[in-house]
């Protein structure tokens, strides 16, 4: 691959997730004006270790399965692009 087709694409990419960020912004905060509650979690992965937070159980079960399943991914990419290498 080209240098400038791999700088777009990481270009495109944190666009879109400035983009999602401002999306959930936008509806927490409509949620919150319509009186509904609002519930939230996030994960802060460090190497293969996630540190997880939210609001309730339920979002921190979901989150934990999604950054379970990143971080098995991570590993499987990574056991992958090593023997590609060899």
């Amino acid at each position: 691959m080209d240098a400038s087709v791999l700088f777009g694409l990481g270009f495109a990419l944190i666009f879109a997730g400035i983009i999602v960020i401002f999306a959930a912004i936008i509806l927490l905060f409509i949620s919150s004006i319509k009186g509904g509650k609002v519930k939230g979690g996030g994960a802060i992965i460090i190497g293969p270790v996630p540190i997880i937070f939210g609001t309730d159980k339920q979002s921190i079960k979901t989150i934990l399965l999604l950054s379970i399943t990143l971080t098995v991914f991570l590993i499987i990419l990574i056991i992958v692009s090593y023997i590609l290498s060899r």
